[in-house]
């Protein structure tokens, strides 16, 4: 298993910072990693994601969403074809530092056999990915 975790923090209430990682709909226009999301987010629910790093190759994915905590954290688990072969537990959550302030965490638990090939490919754009997310995430909420 290989994990990658990455973090920001926000001059934002964990209420503004939510308002604007579940506004799927303005993703196109502030998102430069996830760059759409469809479909609804009740555990249970399944999302179409397009997900396309700087400098990569796009990628869409449909997850089922496996955890949604208002103001806390959204999850979701994704797979390559079948369970086993390349998944992915994808967390956004938001931990308050005071009653303003929030520190943003992405990050992501890889698992299945061909973790270790397509890590090689995919973990330099990925981190970048996230990096960039969480920049225009915390401009966008510090900016409302």
């Amino acid at each position: 298993m290989k994990e990658l975790i990455t973090d920001i923090e926000i001059n934002a209430s964990a209420e503004n910072v939510w308002k604007a990682l579940m506004d799927f709909e303005n993703y196109p226009s502030w998102n430069p990693f996830v760059r759409e999301i469809k479909g609804g987010t009740a555990v249970g629910d399944r999302l179409k994601v397009f997900l396309k790093p700087s400098g990569g190759s796009g990628m869409t994915m449909t997850p089922k969403v496996v955890k949604n905590e208002p103001n806390l954290e959204f999850v979701w688990l994704g797979n390559l074809f079948v369970s086993g072969i390349f998944d992915g537990r994808h967390s956004f959550r938001i931990e308050p530092i005071n009653g303003n302030n929030v520190r943003f965490v992405q990050s992501e638990q890889f698992s299945g056999i061909l973790v270790p090939l397509l890590w090689m490919f995919i973990g330099k754009s990925t981190r970048r990915g996230f990096e960039e997310m969480n920049s225009a995430l915390k401009k966008l909420a510090e900016d409302k």
